[in-house]
């Protein structure tokens, strides 16, 4: 599970690329402390660049029910508003926002989020598709 705050950027792109890099191998979870109405248009284009399209995605509210069923909980940013449960494997990767960002600035983001999630996969023993 990727969570920060408006689920409209990091987290996104970083389930975006867990299940590409997996090639589906992963039931993978998005969700926002406080989502926004729709993803950010930098994060959309940047990651069309990639070959991957998230018009079908939509920001979603973090629940603790999402976060129980999870194994890994990756937070981007969502400060205390991610509940923790005992037995889960939690990382908190420090990225920059890519909201208010233009392209250009949201690139490098998308680039260490994706070898952060190649490296996560990798950790957890999924074999990672070019």
């Amino acid at each position: 599970m990727f969570v920060c705050v408006h689920n409209a950027g990091r987290s996104q792109m970083a389930a975006a690329y867990a299940r590409h890099l997996s090639g589906g191998a992963v039931e993978v979870r998005s969700a926002g402390s406080a989502p926004a109405d729709t993803i950010n248009p930098a994060v959309h284009e940047a990651m069309l660049e990639e070959g991957i399209d998230l018009t079908g995605e939509r920001p979603k509210i973090l629940t603790p029910e999402a976060v129980h069923a999870s194994d890994a909980v990756i937070t981007m940013g969502c400060g205390d508003a991610c509940p923790f449960y005992p037995g889960k494997r939690y990382e908190d990767w420090k990225l920059e926002d890519p909201a208010r960002q233009g392209v250009d600035a949201v690139r490098p983001i998308r680039d260490e989020i994706r070898a952060r999630v190649a490296a996560l996969l990798m950790d957890l023993g999924v074999d990672v598709v070019a």
